[in-house]
């Protein structure tokens, strides 16, 4: 929980797959707010005090038993409420009014018509105004609780928006959050600022000193030991915890031989040459390789890479004195799964992008000062922190590194192959000013060969796949449209300087929400 001076927002979530999106779009304002499961709510109410409330979506029929409703407390807090979508349905069934089947669905873009002048629209238009939006139900509203009045239609929605202005309770049947709707962030902004008066002051400059505070307080003279990734989480959470307690922090950095390539030395570089962090520098690439030979079946390559990393860490953190903490580069995402109205995620999905968490037997207490924040708002407080722009902006890298990049066996040698691909196609990206217009890009060795020929001679040899995505959010992500230019200078390096590829392909495969990456 944050600190209780900053104005707060609670985010009800009753399953959508999107709720971290409005938790996203609300921040982006300036203002603070926690997602916390429906069944949950009225635990978060009390310790949160929330100067608003924002219902979330979700999967479910309100009409039908055991569907997921809004508690009342959250009526009687005499604060703003926003439903969204199933969030607007709870709040009309929980209030008086009445939601039933829809004789059609609305999925996709549509159209609403502003029928009313209300806060919540301000600066989309007057009555009369179409505006477009994103739409996801089944089910409809059919009956308004007593003093609420429509505010938008459409076609499919005769209650697109309602209002009860006098207890400032509102309710939308479209998703403000996903970026399909052109203006929802300014109709979220409405709500937090213009009806609940919020001023805004989640900021990263006050973050920072706020968590140094909290270090400081939570450690005292007690030595502190952070699994250095290289990744951008795990080296802002190192560098804010260094700004706080100094030389009682030591990093261990386990090189697994399967970075990208040069990646240690610069994490090596930077942290002890730049900042002059203590660092345990691991070269345990023989080890990791050398277990990995002949395992083909990726669910066994990530969990033989996670036990790895886990007995190396465990024994170069022994042999360090005094240590009580393990810092950690937790996400606030990583914490709502925990406790998703959904069940969180499936284990073979969260296994896909993390080597997995330490054992108990380690008694190590958690230091987690990045758990408040999502990926974009730890590369704001990296920049607030004085890191490297270039390095803040670094594309995401998952856990178990190119091991999840090479399907079948992984080899030293198909490594060797795929960080020089991986490098020359990165290279080739900055070189045309696209990195950063580019959520990921990323080089794949397929499992496959193929003949070409190259010169004078017939050659055999493995096909590199590239991949790009764009994505606003990064749980929905589409292929990026590369210049053929580009693609065709990337292609034409990689199969003259890289030995052992001769055909590159692009992907062009989107992503619905959920995993980005390549498998």
């Amino acid at each position: 929980m944050t600190e209780a001076h900053h104005e707060r927002v609670l985010i009800v979530d009753f399953g959508s797959q999107v709720t971290q999106l409005i938790a996203r779009r609300v921040r982006e304002s300036g203002v603070y707010c926690e997602i916390h499961p429906y069944d949950k709510a009225e635990a978060a109410l009390a310790a949160m005090r929330p100067k608003a409330i924002i219902l979330s979506g979700g999967p479910a029929s309100v009409h039908e038993a055991e569907s997921p409703a809004a508690a009342r407390a959250l009526f009687e807090a005499d604060v703003p409420v926003l439903g969204i979508c199933y969030g607007e349905q709870t709040m009309c069934a929980e209030l008086g009014g009445k939601v039933e089947p829809g004789t059609t669905r609305e999925f996709g873009r549509a159209e609403i018509e502003i029928v009313r002048d209300s806060p919540l629209l301000e600066g989309l238009g007057g009555a009369g105004h179409r505006e477009t939006v994103w739409m996801s139900h089944g089910d409809k509203v059919t009956a308004l609780p007593q003093g609420f009045e429509t505010v938008a239609v459409s076609e499919g929605s005769p209650f697109a928006v309602i209002a009860d202005e006098g207890r400032r309770f509102y309710g939308i049947q479209f998703h403000p959050e996903v970026a399909h709707t052109p203006r929802g962030a300014l109709i979220l902004r409405n709500f937090t600022h213009r009806i609940a008066g919020l001023s805004g002051d989640w900021t990263m400059a006050s973050y920072r000193q706020e968590q140094v505070e909290k270090i400081r307080a939570q450690v005292g003279k007690a030595k502190v030991i952070c699994g250095l990734s290289g990744g951008v989480d795990s080296s802002v959470a190192a560098v804010l915890i260094h700004e706080a307690i100094g030389d009682q922090l030591t990093c261990v950095f386990v090189d697994t031989g399967l970075l990208r390539q040069n990646e240690a030395t610069q994490v090596v570089t930077m942290f002890r040459d730049h900042y002059n962090i203590p660092l345990v520098h691991v070269d345990a690439s023989d080890l990791f390789l050398g277990e990995l030979a002949g395992v083909t079946d990726p669910e066994t390559k990530r969990k033989t890479i996670g036990r790895l990393f886990i007995d190396v860490f465990d024994r170069e953190s022994a042999k360090i004195e005094g240590a009580e903490f393990l810092a950690q580069g937790t996400l606030y995402p990583d914490v709502i799964e925990s406790v998703s109205a959904r069940g969180g995620p499936s284990a073979v999905i969260k296994s896909h992008h993390n080597v997995g968490g330490l054992p108990d037997y380690m008694k190590l207490k958690l230091v987690e000062p990045l758990r408040e924040l999502f990926k974009d708002e730890v590369r704001a407080l990296g920049v607030e922190l004085g890191l490297p722009p270039p390095f803040v902006g670094r594309h995401p890298f998952p856990g178990p590194g190119l091991a999840i990049r090479i399907p079948g066996e992984i080899t030293r040698e198909k490594v060797a192959v795929l960080q020089q691909a991986d490098a020359i196609y990165l290279d080739e990206i900055r070189k045309a000013g696209l990195y950063d217009s580019i959520w990921q890009a990323f080089a794949v060795l397929l499992p496959v060969k193929t003949v070409g020929v190259m010169g004078d001679a017939r050659t055999y040899e493995h096909v590199l796949a590239l991949r790009a995505v764009t994505s606003t959010d990064g749980m929905t992500a589409d292929f990026f449209e590369f210049p053929w230019d580009v693609l065709g200078r990337c292609a034409t390096r990689i199969i003259n300087e890289v030995r052992g590829v001769n055909r590159v392909v692009y992907d062009v495969t989107s992503k619905p929400p959920g995993t980005i990456e390549w498998e």
